[in-house]
């Protein structure tokens, strides 16, 4: 039986390795790491099918390292344990025998130094899966070098990784594989099953399999294949395509017939939580709760889910009911706390209330709009009457001078310019249309009068 087209055309050595040209290229950081021979412990984050285990593996057959490898999905601390053991036991030089062993004299040449053993690499995928205790059970073979640890992770690591590994890691962030990559990796695929297979192949579109792809090289590989194997099982007992010449239509048509053989989890992970969530932002809990079930099903990470929650009520909810957020965290905390199965019910919970919510991304809005103003205009200097004055010479200069102090004013409030001279009248936050921003609305208005147009 074949193995998948993405595993024939996993590279063999580092120069076959596509994509990462910002950490592999030449000059760049961890390719430099890797040829002086002095490697950290490493953190690889990235989306999938970009090439975290791919890398580690050729890292270590370039640096002639033992390499150990345990998937956090199912590896637990015992199996941890019995890689450092023979990491450990590996690290050890075998010392040769005495000199009255061996009966040699004095004037005899002394055996030579045992060389040191190379560093084994121990890979772990999706150590975002691995428990607090797990993740502590690395953390002394990381701080003596008994290993070089590398971990790949979708997620992100700062929430992910514990404190401690963490900051005794490198983190190198992957990215999405380009067009430009995406069709190196077609032509390649392509010349590999012209000469396994004996069957001519013609690239005539690749944009359907570069779309479909969505940067994911393993992704577009699968979808390649299915694409050929498709197109030979229709031919039947007719003569074979010569060249199979692969168009747009066929890639789009033959993926859209066979969704769930191309899809080698049999969920599509960023599909269906995009539908999760425009299903939320569409206020429709039926189909929120529906998509919710499929992840679960799936076996999709709880706390993955939960997180893009907490995203979701400042991102897509926000002031219009500031409760979200609270119960969004508070969702996250219960996660965290009980995990699966009883932490459905939750996410359940939540994700009806989410979805029954009045919507607004009136601050998700606002933070853009202020970002994009300071990338326009720069660090614009703040107001002279906003800036503290603990010296005598800020004083002389004027800062803090003629400075309002709210609560000093009927309502705790006095009209003074906060924003710099440049963006005065500036507005960033526009509030939605529902019930709660229109009070915050009107106090604005009453407030500020016609300064901000609210």
């Amino acid at each position: 039986m074949n193995p998948p087209l993405a595993e024939q055309l996993r590279p063999q050595r580092l120069e076959e390795y596509i994509g990462q040209t910002h950490l592999m290229g030449k000059d760049a950081v961890l390719e430099k790491a890797i040829l002086s021979g002095n490697l950290p412990s490493m953190i690889l984050w990235g989306p999938p099918g970009v090439g975290k285990t791919t890398l580690a593996y050729l890292i270590s057959r370039y640096l002639n390292r033992p390499f150990f490898t345990l998937s956090a999905v199912l590896a637990g601390v015992k199996d941890v344990r019995a890689v450092l053991e023979k990491a450990e036991a590996m690290q050890q030089p075998q010392n040769p025998k005495s000199v009255l062993d061996e009966g040699l004299f004095a004037d005899e040449e002394a055996p030579a130094p045992p060389a040191i053993p190379q560093r084994p690499i121990l890979f772990i995928d999706e150590i975002h899966r691995f428990s607090k205790s797990q993740q502590d059970s690395l953390l002394g073979a990381v701080e003596k070098g008994t290993i070089t640890f590398i971990g790949a992770t979708t997620e992100n690591p700062s929430f992910e990784v514990i404190s401690p590994l963490l900051s005794r890691c490198q983190v190198y962030v992957l990215q999405p594989l380009s067009s430009e990559e995406l069709d190196t990796l077609i032509n390649r695929a392509a010349s590999h099953i012209e000469a396994r297979y004996r069957l001519n192949i013609r690239i005539q579109e690749s944009n359907a399999l570069k779309r479909i792809s969505g940067g994911d090289g393993r992704k577009l590989l699968n979808a390649l294949e299915l694409v050929v194997n498709e197109s030979l099982g229709k031919a039947g007992n007719q003569l074979r395509p010569d060249p199979l010449t692969i168009t747009d239509a066929l890639v789009t048509g033959l993926i859209q017939q066979n969704l769930a053989t191309y899809d080698k989890d049999g969920e599509n992970h960023y599909d269906i939580i995009s539908a999760f969530i425009k299903s939320i932002r569409g206020s429709d809990p039926n189909a929120a709760v529906y998509y919710l079930a499929r992840m679960l099903a799936a076996g999709e990470d709880v706390k993955f889910i939960a997180r893009r929650l907490v995203i979701l009520a400042s991102e897509d909810i926000g002031n219009a009911n500031p409760n979200a957020l609270l119960l969004a965290n508070a969702c996250f905390d219960t996660v965290h706390k009980i995990g699966y199965p009883e932490c459905r019910i939750t996410l359940s919970q939540t994700a009806v209330y989410l979805a029954c919510s009045p919507k607004s991304n009136a601050s998700y809005l606002a933070i853009d709009e202020a970002l994009a103003a300071i990338k326009k205009t720069g660090d614009l200097p703040v107001p002279l009457h906003l800036r503290n004055a603990p010296t005598r010479l800020m004083k002389d200069l004027g800062y803090h001078d003629g400075y309002r102090y709210a609560h000093d004013f009927a309502g705790n409030f006095a009209e003074q310019e906060f924003l710099p001279d440049a963006l005065s009248g500036t507005v960033f936050y526009a509030p939605g249309e529902n019930p709660k921003e229109n009070e915050m609305r009107l106090r604005l208005r009453n407030l500020w009068k016609t300064k901000y147009g609210y």
